[in-house]
């Protein structure tokens, strides 16, 4: 089964505790400090479009992309419910990310890019990112680190509500850097029985230098690497890191 084929319906009730306010009051400040007004955003990778809706509250326009129809289709219900212009969903990979007219920026929340595991498809993202910003326009995203992706080797972690119960086995091999998570959803249903399902997920360890490296090929200039959420350069325990770059006016 493929990644939140079944996780998409429970991935709100268990990521609750994420802080998505919070990062997208941050993002808010960083288009305010952009010499390119922002009116439009690229989210990409953008799951259940949490993050997606917040930004259109604060009236921006949204075009959220996700290659996961399940995703979309949770994110769909949470936009119905906005008042003002919902974003727009569209279903695609990231490596085929094709927008119809160039954002103001982009962002990628939450190690969406981790899932991408080769070189060529980071690369290629990176390259379609570039064209769909306008000159001056700036894209933010973040990554699981590789410390915190090698330290996940061999763990378990339970998430648990009333009505869902999910299980995370997790194991990290050297050769390849990537951090494999096998996950059991066991999900109550409205005859009281409890039905199981299971899914892997992927993401790979990146090297800060390479992404840098491969940001720049692409044509981003002004590539700066820090904690999360926070203005200073990572410390080398630092289980998350944001990178910030630019389109060359």
């Amino acid at each position: 089964m493929t990644s939140y084929e079944t996780l998409a319906g429970a991935y709100d009730v268990l990521t609750e505790d994420v802080g998505y306010v919070r990062r997208a009051e941050w993002l808010c400040r960083q288009f305010e400090k952009s010499a390119l007004p922002v009116h439009t955003v690229l989210d990409l990778g953008c799951g259940t479009g949490t993050i997606a809706c917040l930004l259109a509250r604060r009236g921006y326009e949204v075009t959220a992309v996700d290659g996961s129809e399940e995703m979309l289709t949770e994110a769909a219900r949470k936009a119905a419910s906005l008042d003002g212009k919902p974003p727009f969903f569209v279903h695609q990979t990231m490596q085929r990310l094709h927008l119809a007219a160039p954002a103001d920026a982009a962002v990628s929340t939450l190690d969406a890019l981790n899932y991408l595991t080769r070189v060529g498809d980071v690369r290629e993202t990176f390259r379609r990112v570039y064209r769909a910003l306008r000159p001056g326009g700036h894209f933010f995203f973040d990554v699981n680190s590789p410390y915190k992706l090698r330290r996940m080797d061999g763990q378990t972690w339970l998430d648990e509500t009333e009505d869902v119960y999910c299980v995370w086995r997790t194991e990290f091999s050297p050769k390849t850097q990537i951090c494999t998570y096998w996950v059991d959803l066991f999900e109550r249903q409205p005859s009281g029985q409890w039905r199981r399902s299971a899914e892997e997920h992927r993401e790979r360890a990146w090297e800060p230098e390479l992404l840098t490296s491969l940001l720049r090929e692409a044509g981003f200039v002004r590539v700066r690497v820090t904690g999360d959420l926070r203005e200073r350069r990572p410390g080398p325990a630092e289980d998350r890191l944001i990178f910030r770059c630019e389109k060359q006016d």
